[in-house]
């Protein structure tokens, strides 16, 4: 069963348990996911459902961030919700201890010592996370302060 298939089931569970956020949130992310396979032209495979399912969960926490700016924490408590909900789909988060580690190991790798090698430590970094959730902010935070 793909990616796809599971979230449109669990949308048929939540009308089920009568559970509206889930639900509310299930079906933006199938209507992303659906828009994005029109945009392509053909099936979206689990690697790209993954993808997209990051790319909500980033639009989420920057909306987070501007929300508790403004001072709309109902709000910013709303998008933290739709984000628990989405990140159910996605594999596990790596931790920070793990991104520390992928950082060393990549600035070891390619031998950099300044920032302007900061693009291919974060390159390096990036492959050695591949399979787990990770945001790029963290990983560009723990670039800077190891070439700094």
């Amino acid at each position: 069963m793909s990616l796809l298939d599971t979230i449109v089931s669990d949308i048929t569970s939540a009308m089920k348990a009568k559970d509206a956020e889930r639900l509310s949130t299930l079906r933006m992310v199938k209507a992303n996911l659906m828009n994005r396979k029109i945009e392509k032209g053909s099936e979206l495979t689990d690697e790209e459902v993954q993808k997209a399912l990051q790319s909500l969960v980033k639009q989420r926490r920057d909306s987070i961030e501007q929300y508790n700016n403004a001072g709309r924490t109902e709000l910013a408590e709303k998008e933290a919700l739709e984000i628990s909900h989405i990140e159910a789909y996605l594999p596990q988060s790596a931790t920070p201890e793990e991104i520390e580690q992928a950082v060393a190991d990549a600035i070891i790798e390619t031998g950099a010592s300044t920032m302007k090698d900061m693009g291919s430590v974060m390159k390096a970094a990036q492959a050695k996370l591949q399979g787990k959730t990770v945001d790029g902010k963290f990983v560009s935070e723990a670039v800077k302060t190891k070439l700094s």
